[in-house]
This record gives structure tokens, C-alpha cells and sequence, in this order.
């Protein structure tokens, strides 16, 4: 049983806070359509004469995550991003550990021309080239440091997708509703015609929600889920989700 069919057990789409079928969709962009490099972070690590292992930097990723998603559930001010950095290096034992928060700091620095948020996930692409081939309005919806866009065209994406709406652009990040509604004017529907898909129950799920829009769970879990949300683990689900959304059903 996928996760989309699983979570649907749990709640009745039906009675969802919005009915009208889906006309655009909204894309998070790190560990929704990209993952972290961890090849790419032990690199630098090691030009900065650090120690760490990239299977422990990949078992982190959970646990950093979490404090993440933390943090914006809390709405602690400013981007949790270093916290989020912090976190992995620590509980990857990077070494040596009195280096970790020059690391960070320089990390983030290098992130406008080296984004490590650059491992396509399986098969997310793909489906976005499915949904304009098709017609919808598709965008991409994120907390970046202020050049995705330019990351995006350097994967060779910027073709699929009608707008990217940066906070590190325009002043705003998720889950604030201004910059949902400024996805919306680019997208040019109205908020309850537009899905927005991504990772963070804080900034993605529930900020969308606050915003009016419908919202699915990327890698999520169907039991912590807020009512009429949608949970998918993979593209696959994902597509079968939107199918569902886009039909009204």
C-alpha cells in the first residue's frame, strides 16, 4: 500500500477545506525536487581540513531535519538554515568539532555559487515535465539564500517551470503567507485552485494551509498529517495524488 492510498484511510479528501479541482501546483525545492549532496558537503568539508564521512552526513539528514522543521514550527527569527547545518555536522561527529560553527558560517557564504542542494529526487522532474506538458501552471516555492533561480537553470530545469519565488529574493519566507500569495499572483490563480507540494510540516504543509492553498506532504507521515492534507512518500504517489486533486475528487 503506497502512502498516498494509506493516508487517504485516514482522512476523507472529500471533505477537504477546498473542493474546487487543482489548476497549478507549487513546488518546494530542497529535499522535494532536490536532495542534499552529501558528496558535495564532504568535499568542502575536507578542503577546510575536516573530518567526516559521508554515510554518517546521510544518516544525519533525519535528525537535522527535524530541527529544523523545529524551528520554524517554534518561529524562531531568521533562517533556520544554519541551525539546520549545525545540527548535521554535530551529529555526523564531524571533526574537529571546535571547527563546526566557522564550517557553517562559511558554508552558507558558499551557497549562492555552490548550492549543495543539488541531487535530483527520484523521478520529481519528471513529473513536472508531465504537468506542463499538460497544461497546469507550475512553479517552484522556496527558503533559499537568494539564487535559485539560477541554480535551477543550471540544472537544466528553468524550461519546466513558469516562476521560482525565492525568500531570499523577496524579503519573505515560508510559512509567512505573503510569499504563498505572491506564488499565486505568478502562477495566476486564485490560492484554492494551487497545491503546494513540499517537505516541512512548519513551512510548506501548514504554512500553505494558513495561506489558502491546498497542500501534499512530501515524505511526510500520514498520522501527524493536519486534516485534508495529502501524504505521498515518492513521485509515484505524488502523481497518483494530483491526479485525484485535479479531477476533484
Amino acid at each position: 500500500m503506497t502512502s498516498f492510498e494509506s493516508s487517504k484511510k485516514i482522512f476523507d479528501y472529500h471533505t477537504a477545506v477546498h473542493d474546487a479541482p487543482i489548476r497549478a501546483v507549487s513546488f518546494d525545492f530542497g529535499q522535494t525536487l532536490a536532495s542534499l549532496d552529501a558528496s558535495m558537503l564532504l568535499t568542502k568539508l575536507v578542503r577546510r581540513g575536516m573530518r567526516a564521512d559521508v554515510g554518517h552526513l546521510e544518516r544525519a539528514l533525519p535528525v537535522a531535519w527535524a530541527a529544523y522543521d523545529a524551528a520554524v514550527r517554534a518561529g524562531i527569527a531568521g533562517h533556520p538554515w544554519k541551525l539546520f547545518m549545525r545540527t548535521l555536522l554535530e551529529e555526523a561527529r564531524c571533526e574537529p568539532a571546535s571547527a563546526v560553527d566557522a564550517a557553517v558560517d562559511f558554508l552558507w557564504d558558499d551557497q549562492p555559487t555552490a548550492n549543495l542542494w543539488r541531487r535530483p529526487i527520484a523521478g520529481m522532474i519528471e513529473l513536472c515535465r508531465e504537468l506542463k506538458s499538460d497544461g497546469m501552471r507550475i512553479g517552484i516555492l522556496t527558503n533559499s539564500e537568494g539564487r535559485a533561480a539560477e541554480l535551477v537553470a543550471e540544472l537544466g530545469w528553468a524550461g519546466i517551470f513558469d516562476t521560482v519565488v525565492d525568500s531570499g529574493r523577496v524579503g519573505v519566507e515560508k510559512p509567512d503567507p505573503r510569499i504563498f500569495a505572491m506564488m499565486a499572483e505568478q502562477l495566476e490563480h486564485p490560492q484554492n485552485e494551487i497545491v503546494h507540494v513540499g517537505d516541512s510540516l512548519g513551512a510548506d504543509v501548514k504554512g500553505a494551509v494558513r495561506a489558502g492553498m491546498r497542500a501534499v506532504w512530501f515524505g511526510g507521515r500520514a498520522a501527524d498529517a493536519p486534516e485534508g492534507v495529502l501524504v505521498c512518500a515518492a513521485a509515484t504517489d505524488l502523481r497518483e495524488a494530483l491526479a485525484a486533486l485535479r479531477a476533484g475528487t
